[in-house]
Parts: structure tokens; sequence; C-alpha cells
């Protein structure tokens, strides 16, 4: 079988098994979130932590539910770093210095598990568990969250209220991705990862050495970083290591991973506000431009006119040979299409063109499908524009859902779309003017500006995934990225909430024979033209500085 096919045969496979639960897991967690009943368990949490579940927030109640429990997940991580030394378990390994701790609390709160760290040789046990693994958890409950209460805004009327964060959260974490993450951790361990708590341990002979390897609960937190769109690795080679995925049927599965809860969110929202047709048009959207991202990929990849990759079947550096070429692509392209992170195989290493995909795909804003929530507030936000553009074109007030969309929508869609793109090109720009940031770059000329540029739309679009390369671990790059990341997660929540505030107290408005049916395919059209159209107005002189410019000299 020649490696085109077999990376062809490998993505059908993957359609074919998101297909079949998308229906299911979407309904499923459609009637999670609108259920008036709570279980034994969330009611001693919903006691331990002080809470009413059954009190309805208004918007603003509900971003400092969102905020509160995030700075508190900030804290609590980055003090367990600094007292790693003295805890059991601590595998001999030191505290973390000040900025890496700050950078690595605020990377797993905003669920974009970006490691300036090789994991193996830097956290011990309870961090790794404690620490690290819970907020793999929790940070992707949070976006789920927010995406459903942008989905009550579109779906309540004449009101405020937008449901109860510590309900949601609760749920969310309880209900959906705990048992979904034990099945998937079972999985991974019959697939041959591995799941204790070993220490160190040195083995046999290499080059003369010994060569050394740690266990860990690998198999767990491998499941939730990939459910939750995380990324974060036990291990410093990430899902190249054998450790944590160890056959080619471990490494499709936890690309299925990614994908199915993003995936099966746009049927949940169908539920949610009465039609499923809507979830449709959603995911038809997301489909089409994942699909396009991988046929782009596996072009870009396998076709070349070097004379040595042509022989070789693609270009393999970098790759993990037990996946090869077309595998590696598929990672590549939905990992950085949700905002998970996670890597089988290092992307500075793929073509110049074949890097430009990864970032383009985290530019676009992560949607095709998109992080656990993230995805789905970030694509209806889109929406949102995409109906107002085809407002403007035939001269009607734009209306989604049966919401009018006014100059207040509007203005929060617009602020939204632009934050991400601010941080990236700013941050980027500062740290390509500065000498001491620039010594971290590997390579220098359009390569070198990828690993910039790269690292700034990984951190401020809640990616995580790394271009391998740059040298991360600097005083600048860690607060840089830091602060990157918060911005980058929770000031478009801030207009996402104030969005759906606002749809929520409108009245809904009858369909006429004016009204754009935003469920057909023509709407599918408009929306994916508008997100490239936007994305390429934005980020195209710096795509052309970097891996544009390395592609067409190549």
């Amino acid at each position: 079988m020649s490696p085109v096919l077999a990376g062809a045969l490998q993505a059908l496979a993957l359609i074919a098994a998101l297909a079949l639960v998308h229906a299911p897991l979407g309904t499923y967690m459609a009637r999670v979130y609108s259920s008036g009943r709570h279980g034994r368990v969330e009611k001693w949490i919903y006691k331990g932590i002080g809470v009413n579940p059954d009190t309805q927030m208004r918007w603003p109640s509900y971003l400092r539910g969102v905020l509160a429990f995030s700075a508190a997940g900030v804290l609590f991580l980055y003090l367990l770093q600094r007292i790693q030394g003295v805890l059991p378990g601590s595998l001999g390994f030191s505290s973390i210095d000040p900025a890496q701790s700050f950078n690595t609390a605020v990377s797993f709160v905003t669920n974009t598990n970006w490691q300036s760290y090789a994991g193996e040789q830097a956290m011990g046990h309870v961090v790794q568990t404690a620490g690290l693994a819970v907020q793999n958890f929790v940070s992707a409950a949070v976006g789920m969250c927010v995406a459903l209460a942008l989905v009550r805004g579109f779906a309540r009327s004449r009101t405020g209220e937008l449901g109860n964060f510590w309900s949601d959260l609760v749920r969310g974490v309880v209900r959906i991705l705990l048992p979904v993450a034990a099945i998937a951790a079972v999985v991974l361990v019959a697939c041959g990862a591995i799941q204790n708590f070993s220490g160190v341990h040195e083995v046999g002979q290499f080059m003369g050495g010994t060569q050394q390897w740690r266990g860990g609960a690998v198999a767990s937190q491998e499941a939730i970083k990939e459910l939750g769109t995380n990324g974060g690795g036990y291990f410093n080679a990430n899902s190249a290591h054998p450790f944590e995925n160890p056959t080619p049927f471990s490494n499709l599965f936890e690309i299925f991973l990614l994908l199915v809860i993003p995936v099966s969110l746009t049927r949940t929202f169908g539920v949610l506000v009465g039609s499923v047709k809507q979830g449709y048009a959603i995911l038809a959207t997301m489909a089409t431009i994942w699909v396009g991202f991988v046929a782009l990929m596996m072009w870009t990849e396998f076709a070349h006119h070097e004379g040595a990759l042509r022989l070789a079947g693609g270009a393999l550096e970098g790759k993990e040979l037990r996946f090869g070429v077309g595998a590696s692509s598929l990672f590549a392209v939905s990992t950085t299409l949700t905002s998970t992170g996670a890597v089988d195989s290092f992307h500075s290493s793929f073509t110049g063109l074949g890097g430009g995909i990864t970032l383009l795909g985290m530019m676009l804003g992560e949607i095709a499908p998109g992080g656990t929530g993230s995805g789905l507030y970030g694509i209806l936000i889109m929406a949102v524009i995409a109906v107002f553009i085809a407002g403007l074109m035939v001269g009607r007030t734009p209306e989604y859902l049966g919401k009018k969309i006014g100059s207040r929508e509007i203005k929060l869609a617009a602020v939204y779309i632009l934050i991400t793109p601010a941080l990236v090109l700013v941050f980027s720009a500062f740290s390509m003017a500065l000498p001491t940031p620039r010594h971290s770059m590997l390579n220098t000329g359009a390569h070198g500006f990828s690993e910039i540029l790269y690292a700034f739309t990984s951190a401020a679009n809640n990616n995580g995934s790394a271009f391998a390369g740059l040298n991360a671990n600097t005083d600048w790059f860690n607060t840089m990225t830091g602060l990157a990341m918060l911005l980058g997660r929770f000031l478009p929540m801030v207009f996402v909430l104030a969005l759906a505030g606002s749809l929520a107290e409108q009245k809904p408005v009858p369909v006429t024979a004016g009204t754009l049916r935003t469920e057909r395919p023509l709407f599918t059209g408009l929306l994916v033209g508008a997100i490239l159209i936007i994305t390429g107005l934005t980020y195209f002189p710096a795509l052309a500085l970097g891996p544009l410019a390395e592609g067409l000299a190549s």
C-alpha cells in the first residue's frame, strides 16, 4: 500500500468514527446541560464549594465565576510547582523557578498547555497528577461552559440569564469528561501506553553510558490531554513518545479523541436551539475547512521536487517513522485546527508550506472544529459576522437564529475577532525588534521568523504546540507567552459572554421571506468564505515574511 493511500484511508476511518458518535454524544451533552437534576456526587461538590447550582446568572456573574475559578487555579498550580522540591513523589526534581512556574500555571489553566520544559526532566508525580492533569479536566470544562452560555443566549429570549457557571462546570467534568477519559485511558493502556507511579530507571548501555526512562500515570493524562484539547505531554517528545502513543492505532485513536467533543458539540448546539439543521450547517463549515487543510498538508508533505525526498516518499525529517507522513500530517492539521497542541511530529521540520498550514490553522481561530467549547463559540462569532456581511449585501437588518444582530452585537463580535491577531502580531513584532529574544531562534531568515510567529500564534490562540527550534525557556518568552495566553483566553470570553447576555435579552424575530436561511449550504459557503478572507487579510503579511517566503524559495 502506498503511503498516500494509507494516509487517505486513515482520514476516511477517522471521519467514519466521528460520524458514528456525533449524534449520540452530542444529544447526550445537550441533555446533561439542560437537565434539572443534580447527582449525589455533584451535590457534595456544590455543598463543599458553597454554591447554589440552581441560581441563574446574568453574564457579569457568569464571567466573575469563570475568572475567579481560573485565578484560583493559576495560584494553586503556581504554588504547587514552587514547592515541588519538598513534596513526596517529586522524583528528586527541584522546585520550578518563578518565571517558568508562572508560564506553566497560566498555560494549563488557559487550556493552552504550552511547555517550556521537558516533562520527564522537570515534573514529579504530584505536580503531574494533582496539578497538570486536574487542570486538563477543569480548563476544558470552562471552555464548554462559555460555549453553552452563548448557545443559551441564542436559545433564550427576554431574559439575561445564561445558566449557572458552577453547575455547568461540575456537570461537564463529572458527566462528560471523566467517564469518557476513563474509557479512553483503558484503551490506551491496552495499546501499550504506561500507567504507573514508577520512578527513574537506568537500563542497559547506550553509546558508552546508561539510558534512563521514567514511569508515570501517562495513559490517564494522555486521555484527557487529547479529549479536552489540552495537549501538554508527560514527556518532551509529546505524542511521538512510545509511552504516550505506542502504535499507529493509538495515534489514530488520539486524533479521534481530540476531535470528538468539538465535533459533537455542533449537535448539542442544534438540539439546544431547537434546530439540528443549524448544527449540521456549522458542522459542514468545520468539515469543509478540515478536509481542505488535510488535503493541502498531505500534498505539501508528499509532493517534492527534491530527489531525496521524492525517493523517500515524503519529507520524513522530524516525523515518527511508526506513523509516517500521512498520519503525521493528519495529526498536525487536527491539533492546530483544534486548541490541542499535542504533536506526534515536529512542525519545524515540515516543508515551508506545510509549516504555514499549521500556522494558518491556528490563525483561523481554531474553529474547524476548534477546542473543547472554544471552537463552538469561536465559529458562532464568525457566523454572526457572516450574517452581518450578508445583511450589508442585501440591505437588510441581519438576523441569526431569530435574533437581530444590531450595532451592539456586531461591535462585540468585531472586538472578539481582533483581540487574538493583535496579541500575535504585537508580541511577535516586539520579539523580532529586540535583540535578546532573537537569540532564542535556532534558525535565521524566514524560518527563524516563523519560529517566533508560531510561538505567539500558539500562545494567544491557546493551542500550545511548538514549532521546535525556538528556546522558549527564557524570562522573556516565559513572561510574554504567559501574558499572551492569559489575554488570549479571557479577553475573548468577556465579549462572548457579553454577546450572549445581549442576545438572551432580545425577543425572537419571526422568520419571513427575506430571512437568510442559515441552515442551508449557501450560508455554509458564505461562512467558510468569511473565515478564510478575514484571516487572510489579517495575517497575510506575516505569513508572507515567514512560511510563504520559505516555501516559495525551496
